[in-house]
Parts: structure tokens; sequence; C-alpha cells
């Protein structure tokens, strides 16, 4: 047995070797060919041989490329997690702290400085997770092997690698998300190129180091997005029994009386106001919360082009000014939960001997699996859906 055995094991082993080994010869062919095209955009060969010497493949990052949570994940979901008591009060903290940096920036360009502060929240929960994957490495592999876009990363990493041709930032702190975004409100490097500014007066633009360049490239980008001083975000409504759902839509802009005479009122009933233009959207159909929008709100879309990060961003800041949060309920009999409850799923998963890694809130594949298991003990679909019968089932 064992004799047969061995030769099936080495050969299986010799394949994964020559697989390994053709992979790296055609990134290495990929590379030399990114060098070309990076030289007749002005970046020295010097430069791209330092940001590319001996990086490989990571192939980890196509997975991340097809499983995006503002596109995949419910919506009550979605905002559950980053909209929550713990954020805003670490969003109040990180606002009395950098409250002279928030204050500058909103003169500066006229962006409120909730709405900063909520990019700020929702992209790198106010610097706490800026992601740690080298930009060169992540975007020379989806130029590389990405299924689609790859014309898209290519400019980000030429993008990046003119960054540290310019000195702008140190290169061995150009890390980031799996696509490429970076600093404290994780900018594109194409954005940065384009948008990041100066804020603390050293005449240098680093997000990543200072949160005053962050936040007033943050407000830069707001303000060449369309964002109009005084102007709010839009709030939450509530609609007629009689709304006509085909007339929702982030872009069917029309009078705020127009909507007005159509009976839409505040959340709370009172009567809207304001001589400008808004949508109306309805994120999760018609039986879920409705919010009024307005060009504001496009600005804030612009950043990650999803409503459902709009609004993440727009609620954060009302949020941290004090307001309360949705008050109509999500059309779910299955609530969405908190970061802070999520992480009590996890550990009572892992009392009962399930792995599922790090108990931090972060629902990765391992907590999938897990609830995927825990759902079909107690009769639902297996979907690996961190809810609320989950939880109270496992309590």
């Amino acid at each position: 047995m064992k004799r047969i055995l061995l030769p099936a094991i080495l050969g299986v082993l010799s394949l994964a070797a020559a697989s390994s080994a053709s992979a790296q010869a055609d990134f290495r062919s990929c590379l030399s060919s990114l060098r070309a095209q990076a030289a007749a955009k002005g970046i020295s060969g010097q430069a791209f041989d330092a940001a590319t010497r001996g990086i490989q493949p990571d192939l980890s990052i196509l997975d991340l490329m097809s499983n995006q949570p503002e596109f995949k994940t419910p919506i009550w979901d979605y905002l559950s997690a980053l909209v929550d008591d713990e954020r805003v009060q670490d969003g109040k903290a990180a606002m009395r702290q950098w409250g002279q940096a928030l204050a500058s920036a909103e003169a500066r360009f006229g962006v409120d400085r909730y709405a900063i502060a909520g990019v700020w929240g929702v992209e790198s929960n106010f610097g706490k997770d800026i992601g740690g994957r080298p930009l060169v490495q992540s975007l020379s592999t989806l130029v590389c092997y990405a299924p689609r876009r790859n014309e898209y990363f290519k400019g980000e990493l030429m993008a990046t690698l003119k960054i540290v041709q310019d000195g702008d930032m140190d290169p061995a702190s150009l890390r980031g998300s799996w696509a490429g975004a970076f600093g404290h409100t994780q900018f594109m490097p194409s954005t940065f190129q384009r948008l990041a500014v100066d804020g603390d007066g050293d005449g240098r633009r680093d997000i990543m180091a200072s949160v005053p360049d962050a936040v007033h490239s943050t407000a830069n980008f707001l303000k060449k997005a369309g964002w109009v001083n005084g102007m709010p975000w839009g709030y939450e409504v509530r609609l007629p029994r009689t709304f006509n759902a085909k007339l929702a839509g982030r872009k069917s802009k029309r009078p705020v009386s127009s909507w007005a005479s159509m009976g839409v009122t505040r959340i709370d009933g009172r009567p809207l106001s304001g001589g400008y233009q808004a949508g109306i959207i309805i994120p999760a159909g018609i039986d879920g919360p409705a919010f009024l929008v307005t060009k504001n709100f496009d600005a804030v879309y612009s950043y990650n082009a999803a409503e459902s990060y709009g609004l993440a961003i727009a609620l954060l800041g009302d949020r941290m000014k004090g307001l309360p949060g949705i008050q109509a309920a999500w059309p779910t009999d299955d609530p969405p939960l908190s970061r802070a409850q999520r992480r009590e799923l996890q550990s009572l998963l892992a009392a009962r001997g399930y792995d599922i890694g790090d108990v931090d809130g972060k629902i990765g594949s391992k907590t999938r699996e897990a609830i995927k298991d825990v759902e079909r003990r107690i009769g639902l679909e297996p979907r690996g859906r961190p809810g609320g019968k989950v939880l109270e089932a496992l309590r």
C-alpha cells in the first residue's frame, strides 16, 4: 500500500510545484509587460523595480472581489454592523480628539464635519481598520488575474507607482484594502493623486499617518462631488399608502414641495420643507424605511457607488450629531445584529466547539459555515446569516 501511495503523493506534489512555477512565470511575464507600460507613463524603471521587487501574487483577493458586502448583504444587516452604538460612541470620541482638524476642513471646503466623520467611520472605523495589504501586490494581482476590470486596476497600479516615485508617502506604509484603497478614509490611488490635500501644513499629503490630511482630503472629495454647504443629505420620511413606488429613485428628483403635495411627511409626521430638489429611495422596498435624499446624498454616494454605503455614512453622521437612527421597521422577522451581538454570537458558537477563528464581530467564512449548521438544526434555510433567530437559539 505504501509503495503505491508514495509515488502518487510525489506525483501530486510535482504537479502542484509545476503549477506554482507556471503561475509565477505568468506573473513575472505580466509584471514585465506592466514595466514597459509604466515607463510610457513617466514611471522610471528604477521606481518600478523597487516597488515590485520580490512580490508574489495574492490570489486570495479574487474571492474578496466576488463578495463585496454592500452589494450582497441585506441592507439591514449591512447598516446594523456599520451604524451601531459602539461606532457612534467611537465616532464622538474621534471627533472630540480631532475637532480642530474637522472644523478647519469644514471651513475650508464648506462640507459638514459630520459627513466627513461619517466617511472616516465607515471606511476605516476611525483609523482602526485601515487595511494591511501591500497596495502594489494587491493591484498587480488584480491586473494580472482578476476576471474583470483589469484596465481599471492597471490605472490604479500606475497611480500607486506615481505616488511612490513622487515621494508623497513612505512606500512601506502604502497598505490598504484588497482593491487598493488606503488611508484613514480609503482613497483609491488615482483619487489620491487628484484630490488629496495637505491638511496639517507640513507640505506633504499623507492620508495614512495624518488625520488632518485625511479629513481635509475627504472634504475636498465631497466638495468636488457636488456637496452644497447648508443643505441636508436628506432624512427618513413616511410615505402615504397610495405612494407610487415607480416614482422612487435617487435620480428621480423633484421639488420637495412636490413630494409634500403627495402626502409624504417626515418620519415623525412633520411637514416637508426646503426649496431644493430631492428624490425618494426605498432600499428595502415599499414596505421598509424610506428616505428623502438630496444632491448631498449623491456626493456621499459617489464615494463608493452603493446606496447602502451612502446611507451608512449619512446615518452615522446623524447619530454622531445626536439624532435618532432609523425609525421604521425593516421588512424582516429576523432582526439584524450589531457588532457587539455578532461577537456574542461568535463566542456562543466557539463555546459549542465550532471553529470560527477570532471573536471579532467580523463574519467570515468559518463563522458562516458554523451559522449554517445552526440554521439547519433550527429549521432555517442554511444561508450563513448572522441574525437574531440564530443568536436566540444559541442563547
